[in-house]
Order: C-alpha cells, then sequence, then structure tokens
C-alpha cells in the first residue's frame, strides 16, 4: 500500500510541475509577442508569405509550369493497351473466315504506340508560347506582390500618423490640465472670475474626448494593418516606429523627374514586362494556327494477338483423323501474334477555312496584345507623372506646415503668459492652443503624406519599400 501511494503522489506532482511549465511556456509566448514590434519590412514580408490573393496567384504560376510540362511531353510518343472479348452465336465467321453454325468466342490483346516527327512546327511554337507565359505569370505574380508592399506601407505610415496624432492631443490634454491648477490659484487671488475655471475644466473635458478618438483612431488602424497581414490575433499588435529626423533631405533622392522614372521602370516594372510576355506569346500562336496548313507525319507501332475458342466442338480432322479441338491458350497467344510498323502522313487539303479564320483570330489578338502593350506604357507614364506632382506638393505643404507650427507655437507661448498672469480670458488661452494643435497635425499629415508619396516613386523607380 505504502508503494502505492508513494507512486500515486509522485505522479501527481509530475502532473502539476508539467502544467506549471506549460502554464509558463504560454506565458512566455505572449508576453514576448506581446513585446514585439513589427518593422514594415517585417510587415511586408509575412504579408507577402501569407496573403490568400497571392497564393492564389501563385497557383495560376504553377498551372503556367504544368502547362509547359504538357507541351514539352507532347513530344514523347504514347502509349496504349487494348483488351476484346466477343461471344457468337448461331451462323458466325470462325477462325479460318468461314461461315460455319456454331458458338465462339474470340479475345483480342493489343499494345500500340505512335510519336509525332513533324506537327508543321506546331509543338516547337507551343512550348516556346507556354515558356512566355510561365514568363507573364512570374511577372504577374511580382506585380501583386508589389501592389501588397504598397498597400502594407500606406497602412503602415498610417498607424505612425495616428500614433504621432494621439501623442499631440495627450500633450494637450496634459497641458490642459496643467492650466487648470493654475487657474485655480488665480481664482484664489482674486486675478480671473470663477467662470474661467468651469471654461479651461470644459476644455479639458474636450481634450478628454480627443484622445479617446485619437485612441480609437490608432486601434482602427493598427486592426487594418493586421487584417491586411492576415493575422489571426491582433490584440497584442504593435509596429516599430522609427527614427526621422529630416524627412526633407532623408526622401529628396526620391523625387526624380518622371521621364527618368518611366525610362527605369519600362527595363523591369512587372507590370510592362508581363504584358511583353503576352505579346511575345500572341505571335507564337500565330505560328501555332499557321501549323494547320502543312502537313504532319506519324511514326507508329504496334503488337496483337488473340485467343479463338469453340464451344461444343465436333468432327474429325481429315489432316490427323483426331477429332477436332481447341490449340491451347499459350499456343494461340504465341501462334496469333502480329506487329506492324509504319508512318501515317496527313496532308491538309480543305479543313472548311478553319485553318484560316484561326490564322485571322491569331492576328487580331496580336494587334489587340500591341494596343494593351500601348496602353499599359501610357498608363504607368500618367501614374508617374500624377505621384511626382503629388510628392512634390506634399513637399510644399509639409515645409508650410512647418512654418505654421513655428508661429502657432510662438502665438501660443505668448497667449499662455498673459494667461497665467491673468491679462487674458480661457477663450483667447484654448483659440492659441487649437490653432497650434490644428497646426501640428497638419504638420503630421503632411509628414506621412510626403513620406508615402516618395514611397509610391520609389516603388515605380524599382526601389525596394523600407523606411
Amino acid at each position: 500500500m505504502k508503494k502505492i501511494k508513494t507512486s500515486s503522489v509522485i505522479a501527481r506532482l509530475t502532473r502539476n510541475l508539467l502544467k506549471v511549465m506549460l502554464l509558463f511556456c504560454v506565458f512566455f509566448a505572449t508576453t514576448a509577442m506581446a513585446q514585439k514590434q513589427w518593422t514594415l519590412e517585417e510587415c511586408i514580408q509575412y504579408a507577402i508569405a501569407n496573403n490568400i490573393t497571392i497564393k492564389q496567384i501563385e497557383l495560376q504560376k504553377e498551372n503556367a509550369e504544368v502547362n509547359l510540362n504538357t507541351s514539352q511531353n507532347s513530344r514523347l510518343p504514347d502509349l496504349g493497351a487494348g483488351i476484346g472479348q466477343n461471344w457468337n452465336f448461331g451462323f458466325t465467321s470462325g477462325r479460318d473466315n468461314v461461315n460455319n453454325n456454331q458458338n465462339n468466342s474470340n479475345t483480342n490483346f493489343s499494345v500500340s504506340s505512335s510519336m509525332p516527327l513533324f506537327t508543321g512546327f506546331r509543338i516547337s511554337n507551343e512550348i516556346a508560347r507556354d515558356k512566355l507565359e510561365l514568363k507573364a505569370a512570374t511577372e504577374n505574380l511580382q506585380k501583386a506582390k508589389e501592389d501588397l508592399s504598397l498597400n502594407i506601407a500606406s497602412l503602415f505610415l498610417q498607424v505612425l500618423f495616428n500614433k504621432e496624432l494621439l501623442k499631440v492631443n495627450q500633450e494637450q490634454l496634459n497641458l490642459s490640465q496643467t492650466q487648470v491648477a493654475k487657474t485655480k490659484s488665480l481664482v484664489e487671488v482674486g486675478k480671473v472670475p470663477q467662470s474661467q475655471l468651469y471654461d479651461i475644466e470644459s476644455q479639458v473635458a474636450k481634450d478628454e474626448v480627443s484622445v479617446i478618438e485619437a485612441k480609437n483612431n490608432l486601434a482602427l488602424s493598427l486592426l487594418d494593418l493586421a487584417q491586411s497581414l492576415e493575422l489571426e490575433n491582433a490584440t497584442s499588435f504593435d509596429i516599430y516606429t522609427p527614427e526621422i529626423e529630416n524627412v526633407i533631405e532623408e526622401y529628396m533622392s526620391s523625387v526624380q523627374p518622371p521621364q527618368i522614372i518611366f525610362n527605369n521602370a519600362l527595363s523591369y516594372k512587372p507590370v510592362i514586362k508581363a504584358q511583353e510576355y503576352k505579346m511575345e506569346s500572341a505571335e507564337k500562336t500565330l505560328n501555332i494556327a499557321k501549323s494547320g496548313y502543312l502537313p504532319t507525319l506519324s511514326l507508329n507501332a504496334g503488337y496483337g494477338t488473340g485467343y479463338y475458342y469453340v464451344y461444343n466442338l465436333k468432327g474429325v480432322n481429315p489432316a490427323t483423323g483426331l477429332p477436332f479441338q481447341n490449340e491451347i491458350f499459350s499456343d494461340q497467344i504465341k501462334n496469333s501474334s502480329r506487329e506492324y510498323i509504319g508512318l501515317s502522313l496527313n496532308i491538309p487539303i480543305f479543313n472548311r477555312f478553319a485553318v484560316r479564320n484561326q490564322v485571322r483570330n491569331a492576328r487580331i489578338n496580336i494587334n489587340n496584345q500591341q494596343l494593351e502593350l500601348d496602353n499599359v506604357k501610357k498608363t504607368l507614364y500618367k501614374e508617374i507623372q500624377t505621384a511626382y506632382l503629388n510628392a512634390t506638393a506634399a513637399q510644399e505643404k509639409y515645409r508650410a506646415s512647418g512654418k505654421a507650427v513655428k508661429a502657432s507655437t510662438e502665438s501660443f507661448k505668448y497667449a499662455q503668459e498673459r494667461y497665467e498672469v491673468g491679462k487674458s480670458s480661457v477663450f483667447e488661452f484654448n483659440e492659441a492652443k487649437n490653432k497650434l494643435v490644428q497646426s501640428q497635425s497638419e504638420q503630421i499629415q503632411a509628414k506621412y503624406d510626403y513620406i508615402f508619396r516618395t514611397k509610391i516613386l520609389d516603388f515605380y523607380n524599382g526601389v525596394p519599400i523600407g523606411l
């Protein structure tokens, strides 16, 4: 009994120890996740690896690989086998092709193979076309990754903007709360009326509402970013805030003339490369259609044998004087074998103008793909021009907002000094403070708008998106 009790206690202690270790591991993992702050680069990499749309386009690329493999293997010979079984009753043809009134069965075995020798260059053009389609699918995948990266960058910068906006509102709330204490002192010494204390307390309440709204906007922007990353649990999600000292100087190199960016984009941009590959693929499709005018030559080979059996066989073989009997299965299979090899030439003469119309459709498709390529180039140049103008406008707006912040800061300091000595009302103080908050908010917005506009130019210029 003592041994049983001792082992039971040890088992219970072991289970409790394992539970404690498991809880510790869960707590440690949760704490580590909560402390992790994602950089823009990490967000982009994670989004690319987990985005459903990206995975779907990857499947399209795999499908293009399968199509290429199919066309490459079409040069190989095929191989097929067949088995046939017939039962004949009554007046039927025998093995010697003489009609007799008898019941018999016939079993046939065959193996055949054919290999294309010449197909009017159809196979070689199909392989070339499918290679181009695979390249186009690869470029489409790269384009999807670039578009997703730009979208993630936009959401990331929105979070940074909301973070700074929350900081500004929190500072203004702290300032209003400090002014409440100072106003109470002024009221006690009789320098300002009691109504000003009520007014500044009302301003504190308004600032608290602004802080709550800023927190909610930040939480929503974090949720949008987390959802774009396909994160299942976004409760502890947060991002790293990079230090940006001089925005203009740091991102000035990204603002280049549209023509320079466009010339660079033509050589590598996935949307251009994909359309160029589709254009070349359309030309190969034309060659495939033209192959219908040419003859085709194939090599054919096969082997066949069979087994013939007559039911209720009667009579005597006059050659041997012995009764007729069915030949055994193995001998019949061996003696009935037949092999063949040959060439098959197919010359098209008239196919109801089907090939001609296929060629015409292929030429129309080439013209359409050329127009699509021209349209893609024009659209790209327009987008680059727009991005350049937006970037330069955002740059000027940021510079102007900096001057506005400087001026409103000085105005607020003057209003604060007058208010603290009782020479101005709380309305004048709040007006100066609100103007400062507005100018600071506009500067933050201009800052991240300018950064995002430069990232768009980097996107067109082939520069990896990062902060």
